[in-house]
């Protein structure tokens, strides 16, 4: 049985996924309400593995980078948003 999308989030032909905030941030000067996260590929996994400190560290820095935001951008979302962040990651890879 096939899990339904949430309507937080949406993939593209692309391989993007589409990420709704659950209210807008700013980030780098701009509201933010929707994050673009591109397909993760084994370069951006090599990137992150030797980096220090945890495993939710590198994690935070992967999806940064997939989405063209800086670290501390992500480490700031609420942990709903991340946890959205997290389940379009898996929708990638699952």
């Amino acid at each position: 049985m096939m899990k339904k999308t949430p309507t937080w989030l949406s993939y593209d032909e692309d391989g993007n996924a589409d990420v709704t905030l659950s209210r807008p941030m700013n980030m780098e000067g701009a509201q933010v309400s929707t994050i673009r996260m591109r397909e993760p590929t084994l370069m951006d996994q090599l990137a992150v593995e030797n980096l220090p400190g945890s495993d939710t560290v590198q994690e935070a820095t992967l999806f940064a980078n997939l989405a063209g935001l800086a670290p501390a951008d992500v480490q700031r979302l609420p942990l709903r948003d991340y946890r959205r962040l997290q389940a379009a990651f898996v929708g990638f890879i699952d």
